[in-house]
């Protein structure tokens, strides 16, 4: 029987599979078909929630005695676009230039094809690791993300299952294969902010509450002072107003209400209680002020409504994942990564709730973009890194 060992076979069966989110598309399908015959049992459990759409995923685990590895991703891929724009059929998985051209090429059907490469040659030249291997693999990661990872991993856990570490196979390098581990990830809170004025006529302001010089008062105080100057490990913290509303559609009216909403990428300085607490305090404080609403006595009126699910930031301290992965690429590119954690959020924020987290996959720069598209020779170094890893990790190698 032939084993699953050429990534780059292995992504061109999986582009070929139009899982575009919510859709299944055949590559759940196709993955088990090339994880059976390296001995896993494999499960593919639906789950649904009330007013978003049903996700099957995936469940595959080889076991064995000793400790257990879990590789983590999804096989949900964003929409391709305008598909005249591309210059090879985003489902065709086409080479050209050294190139596979797909949706999903990188983000992150790449980093499973790899790594079932990298397992079914460990299993061809060693019989295959001592301990256990899971998959556990999305398809919601693009989507909504709340009928995927962490519904999965909550089944799972409830039979029974349990993790020594997690490999995350999302696109981390930045620029080359080699630049980046992820380490952790910062916290992400959003809420829309919504001041309260007084509806009028433009030319008589005073007989009116313009609640956009209101919601103006309250942003400055959101983007001034900084947060915090960053920490050793993270960023500083950053808020972003990404809309601001008020619906009028008249000049010569002063709208009842305006709002905005935010988004903050926080690091381990806050929590994301201590920094609601931080932003309520800066808002009823900015409130009071008068900068842009002379001979206003009375408070900026507001309501601030959270998001929900926010993330909470997290930093991966477990030596050996991080040193046998980061040693694993270094041997093999002889590049040593940056311990990072910066970027976007990722379902590590709920894989790290059940077992230590890092981060490594192919280079990003093509994710979500017309063309995507990725390397073949990528392919192999990443297969090759993540042979070594495994071999390393459950001392095989």
């Amino acid at each position: 029987m032939m084993l699953p060992t050429d990534p780059a076979q292995n992504l061109a069966k999986l582009i070929r599979c139009p899982s575009v989110t919510p859709a299944e598309g055949g590559a759940l399908a196709a993955l088990e078909d090339m994880l059976k015959p390296l001995g896993f049992a494999v499960e593919r459990p639906t789950f649904s929630e009330a007013g978003t759409p049903d996700i099957e995923n995936l469940y595959a685990r080889r076991a064995g005695d000793g400790p257990h590895l879990m590789f983590a991703g999804h096989t949900d891929v964003v929409p391709v676009g305008d598909e005249a724009a591309w210059k090879h059929p985003p489902f065709a998985a086409e080479i050209a230039n050294g190139e596979m051209y797909g949706r999903g090429a990188v983000d992150m059907k790449g980093g499973i094809a790899c790594f079932v490469a990298a397992l079914a040659r460990h299993v061809e030249e060693t019989g295959g690791p001592s301990g256990s291997v899971s998959l556990l693999i999305t398809g919601d990661e693009e989507g909504p993300a709340i009928n995927g990872t962490a519904k999965l991993l909550q089944w799972a856990s409830a039979r029974g299952e349990a993790w020594d570490a997690c490999l995350l196979g999302e696109p981390t390098n930045p620029e080359r294969l080699g630049d980046m581990v992820k380490v952790g990830r910062r916290g992400s809170l959003s809420a829309t902010l919504t001041v309260l004025g007084r509806q009028g006529h433009a030319a008589y302001p005073h007989l009116a509450d313009n609640p956009v010089r209101g919601l103006m008062t309250l942003v400055d105080a959101l983007l001034d002072p900084p947060f915090d100057a960053g920490t050793e490990r993270f960023q500083p913290t950053n808020l972003e107003v990404t809309s601001i509303d008020v619906g009028n559609p008249a000049t010569n009216v002063i709208a009842a209400r305006a709002s905005a909403a935010f988004n903050v990428r926080f690091n381990d300085t806050w929590t994301v209680e201590s920094l609601q607490a931080e932003i309520h305090n800066r808002l009823d404080t900015a409130s009071r002020r008068r900068k842009y609403r002379k001979g206003r006595k009375e408070p900026v009126e507001f309501e601030l409504a959270w998001r929900d699910n926010p993330s909470h930031v997290f930093l991966t301290h477990d030596e050996k994942l991080i040193g046998t992965l980061a040693r694993s690429v270094e041997a093999v590119t002889g590049m040593h990564p940056a311990l990072s954690t910066s970027g976007g959020t990722s379902d590590a924020r709920y894989i790290k709730d059940y077992c230590p987290v890092v981060e490594f996959g192919l280079v990003g720069q093509t994710m979500h973009m017309v063309d995507e598209r990725v390397q073949l020779a990528d392919l192999e170094t990443l297969t090759q890194i993540y042979r070594r890893f495994i071999g390393d990790w459950f001392g095989s190698r």
